[in-house]
């Protein structure tokens, strides 16, 4: 995959059963609301501090990234891209494309979030 690519939901979800990383860029309040799972939590303005850190190990993978509606997280998928990251795509629609689709979100406290952004 290149860079800028904006992928389905359904392929979303066949790239991730592949070793796809998520990372989702909505702040801590929408985050919380419902998530997909797995999903690594980087707010929109700390995308560039994450990629040299805690998103590093997925420079040579598919990272997926996500937002509400798709426009925050171009423009981090953009912001990786310039950092070096060769296969980020966008989740076309963001998370409510993926509620659209009735796709499984959720909630904060559940246990299966992964935190990864920055701590300031």
């Amino acid at each position: 995959l290149s860079g800028g690519e904006a992928v389905s939901p359904t392929e979303a979800v066949r790239l991730m059963n592949q070793g796809a990383g998520l990372v989702d860029v909505r702040s801590q309040a929408e985050f919380g609301s419902g998530h997909i799972l797995d999903a690594r939590h980087v707010p929109q303005d700390q995308v560039a501090q994450a990629a040299e850190s805690t998103l590093k190990r997925f420079k040579d993978k598919v990272v997926i990234m996500s937002c509400e509606s798709g426009m925050r997280s171009s423009a981090a998928a953009r912001v990786l891209q310039a950092q070096g990251f060769t296969n980020v795509v966008n989740l076309r629609g963001g998370v409510q494309a993926w509620r659209a689709e009735n796709l499984p979100l959720v909630k904060e406290g559940s246990g299966k979030s992964r935190h990864d952004g920055a701590r300031t």
